[in-house]
């Protein structure tokens, strides 16, 4: 192997290093940004959430799961 190819495997292998140990920081700072989150209290869900319109859609979602439940019934058959 040639003295250029090999600086070019390492130059890339240092470059695979290097984009590693930044995703790590990335992970790391992602965790310490998202550990300080606070919990919603009970009274401040109430008020962002429709709770109507969530009935609507687990309902509408219940729906879903079982006419593909009964395709995939249909189909094995």
């Amino acid at each position: 192997m040639s003295n250029t190819k090999r600086q070019d495997m390492k130059s890339s292998a240092e470059y695979v290093e290097q984009h590693l140990q930044t995703l790590e920081k990335t992970d790391i700072t992602e965790m310490l940004y998202y550990s300080q989150e606070q919990a919603f209290s009970p009274e401040e869900l109430a008020k962002v959430v429709n709770e109507q319109r969530l009935i609507e859609l687990l309902a509408q979602s219940d729906a879903f799961l079982s006419s593909v439940n009964a395709a995939i019934e249909d189909f094995d058959k």
